[in-house]
């Protein structure tokens, strides 16, 4: 899941197989048209052993907003204590 850093109200969820790649590929307007003119840093993931259990809990957690608030909200009180 990544967080985008203006002001962190938007997030995004997707699978890769390749995490840095993802990133950089977002943040350099080359990834999903929702990401781009945003800059993005990961705040969770999570590995599994096949790619459709990834996709299955994928879209869990894209349609928990919930989940996705709190996975936010922990994150950014993790990063004050530092």
């Amino acid at each position: 899941m990544l967080m985008s850093l203006d002001q962190h109200k938007h997030s995004y969820v997707g699978y890769t197989q390749n995490l840095k790649k993802r990133l950089a590929l977002h943040n350099s307007n080359k990834g999903a048209k929702y990401t781009r003119g945003r800059k993005w840093i990961v705040i969770y993931h999570k590995c599994y052993e096949t790619k459709s259990i990834a996709l299955k809990e994928e879209i869990k957690l894209k349609k928990n907003y919930k989940l996705r608030n709190k996975l936010k909200k922990i994150f950014k009180k993790s990063n004050l204590e530092i």
